[in-house]
Parts: structure tokens; sequence; C-alpha cells
């Protein structure tokens, strides 16, 4: 900050932010302005014996004050410094009016408060002038000594000076709890985005699964009916898609409690899906808990590389392998390629997106799928950070 603004801005303003003030506070704060205006009536009407019109003046002099201060505040925190001054000098005609007709308590306190006021509400440059003609008009009409002025306004400027400097502290604490509280709302609205967009993913996931599990047998059954094959085995391909659909709704629920961290261990899951699909299963190191997001991301990617495997390479041995190594999970899927005589029929059903979705979730997760060719069959390796 250039020295020219530090004597020409305004100090910190006030931060829109609601604050919620005890009642003792509330009630201090009301008692000490009604004393304070207590003493300045009591004090303007005890010095003279003001009776019949002569009560006129001083009821308008403090009337008027009590205007200009109310303006004064106004166009202080609309920062509007012509409008303030002019308040400032009209609250120092006040001042030397109350004084010429003997209500000196008034006019001290008039005298008192702009100094002080000025100093902490006007831009350094223009507080300090005003808290020095406020201070000199005082001093013209009390006709105390210089060492006196003297003292008296340097406690008055220090005074001024502490509480501006006490209210830019406030200021600036406010300021940080307002932001503290915008950077807390957004971190929940990104959090609820994140959210959705996680239960977005999973529901996705698991209804193009079941989706594409549903579609090998239905286009098995398509197929064996253009071949002419008997009844009993076309119907058993449609119960086994009216299952694939059940199934899909109940691992959509299943999907939205592992969400909440209520789904069973991954090592059980992937072992009842190997043994659904006629894959040999290892498990390597000591099973643990792992956080839903690995344990779905692990889920997803078996459920995704054995449906491929019965579409591409239907009656081909498949081995599964689970391992639970040093800061992550490790999941490989490996099945050789379609027995002598067999026909993927089923090979060009399906979208193809579904090991990309693999891939895009352990990305997400700071890990890696790896999809490709190996030893004449296909190879699927997911290893996530758990």
């Amino acid at each position: 900050m250039s020295t020219l603004e530090r004597w020409t801005r305004w100090p910190a303003g006030d931060v829109p932010i609601r604050e919620h003030h005890s009642r003792a506070r509330l009630v201090l704060g009301f008692v000490g302005r009604f004393g304070l205006l207590s003493t300045v009536v009591f004090g303007t009407f005890a010095e003279q014996h003001y009776a019949g019109w002569r009560l006129l003046p001083p009821i308008l002099w403090i009337l008027t004050a009590t205007g200009l201060f109310t303006g004064w505040f106004f166009f202080c925190r609309a920062r509007r410094l012509w409008q303030a001054l002019g308040c400032a000098a009209g609250l120092l005609v006040v001042a030397g009016l109350a004084d010429d007709g003997g209500a000196k308590t008034l006019a001290s306190m008039i005298w008192y408060g702009l100094a002080v006021l000025a100093v902490i509400r006007l831009p350094l440059a223009a507080g300090l002038l005003t808290a020095a003609a406020a201070l000199a008009s005082y001093g013209l009409s009390s006709g105390e000594s210089l060492l006196v002025m003297l003292v008296v306004a340097g406690g008055l400027g220090l005074l001024g000076y502490l509480l501006r400097l006490d209210t830019q502290a406030r200021s600036a604490q406010r300021a940080l709890l307002a932001q503290e509280r915008a950077a807390q709302a957004a971190k929940a609205e990104s959090a609820a985005l994140a959210e959705r967009a996680r239960i977005a993913r999973e529901i996705h996931d698991v209804l193009a699964h079941s989706l594409s599990a549903q579609l090998v047998h239905l286009e098995a059954a398509r197929l064996m009916l253009d071949a002419g094959a008997e009844r009993a085995e076309v119907r058993e391909r449609v119960v086994a898609a009216r299952r694939m659909a059940q199934d899909g709704l109940a691992e959509t629920r299943q999907a939205l409690s592992a969400l909440r961290g209520e789904f069973a261990p991954v090592a059980e899951f992937v072992a009842e899906l190997a043994a659904q699909s006629g894959a040999e299963l290892t498990v390597d190191g000591v099973p643990r808990p792992v956080s839903a997001e690995a344990g779905l991301a692990v889920r997803r990617t078996a459920q995704e590389a054995l449906t491929n495997a019965r579409k591409h390479a239907p009656g081909g041995r498949v081995d599964v392998r689970l391992g639970y190594l040093d800061g992550s999970v490790e999941l490989t899927v490996r099945n050789a390629g379609a027995p002598h005589g067999a026909d993927p029929m089923l090979g060009d059903s399906g979208s193809g997106y579904g090991l990309l979705g693999m891939r895009e979730r352990a990305e997400l997760l700071g890990g890696e799928l790896l999809a490709g060719p190996e030893d004449g069959g296909w190879r699927v390796l997911l290893r996530v950070p758990a």
C-alpha cells in the first residue's frame, strides 16, 4: 500500500454477515447509549435554569446534534466523504451555538465525540483534519492552556486511532468468517454434486451390466429360434434373461447400500460371482476392508470381465485372482480362447463401452485398468488404491 492510499482510503467497511449477539450484550449496549444520552441531557439542563421559551434552544441543539450524528454514520457507512464532512461542519456549528448558550456539557460532548469518531470512521487525512478542527474549537472556547490542550488532543487522538484499529481488526475477522462460511457452503455443494455423480455412475454401471447380460440371453434366444431350436431351450434363455433383470434390480439396491458403506466384503462377492460363472478363484494376501469406491470398482470390473468372457469365449477356462497388496487391491481376470468348435455367436452383442467405463472409474480413484490379449486369450487387470 502506498503512502497516499494509506492516508486517503476509507477504513475497512462492514462485512455483510449476520452476527448473533447475546442478550446481555444487547442490554449493555442499550444501557450504555441511554446512559450517555441521559448524561448529555441532564448536564445540559442542569448547567442553566432554562424556563419557558428558553427551553427551546437546548432542545433544538440536542435534536439537531442527534440528527447530524445519524447522518454522519450513514454517510460514513456509504463512504460519501463530502456529505460526511458537511455533517461534521454542522456539528461544529451546533457545538459553537450550544457553548455560547451556556450548554457546555453538550458542546464538549459534541467536540469530543466528533474528534474520536472522525479518526475512526473517515479516511485518515480527513479524519485528522476534522478532529483537529473539533479540538481547536474546544480549545478556543474553554480557554485551557496549551499543555492541557496537547494532552487532551493526544489522548483523544490515541483513543480514536486505537478504536480505528480495533474496528478494522473486527472487520477483517468478519470478512474471514464470511469467506470461511462461503468456502464451507461451496464445499458442501461440491460434495453433494460429487455424491450425485457417484450415485449416477453406479446406477449407470449396474444397468449397463444387467442390460448387457440380458441382451446376451435374448440374442441367444433369437438365434436359437432362427435355427429352429427346441422350445425348452429357447425358454431357458428367456428365463435366464428374466433372472438377469431381477438381478439387475437387486444389484441396484446393493449399489445404493454400498454407497452407504453397507455392502458385503469384496472377497465374498468375487468368490460368489466366480462360482456362478464357473471360474477358478485365487485370493492372495489377507482380505481386509476397503473403501466403498474401491470395492465397487472391483465388483463392477469383475462383473464386466466375466460377462465379456461368456460372450467372447463361451466354454473357455476363466481364472480370477484377487490380490490384497500393500496400499492397493488388484483384480485379474484371465480367460482362454473359446474351445475348438465353440461358436462365440454373442460376441457382437453389447455396446463395447463396459471396460471403457471401468477404466474411467479406476482413473478417478487414482488406479489403472489394463485390458488386452494374452496367450491366445484375454486379460483384464484392475489396480486401485485401498
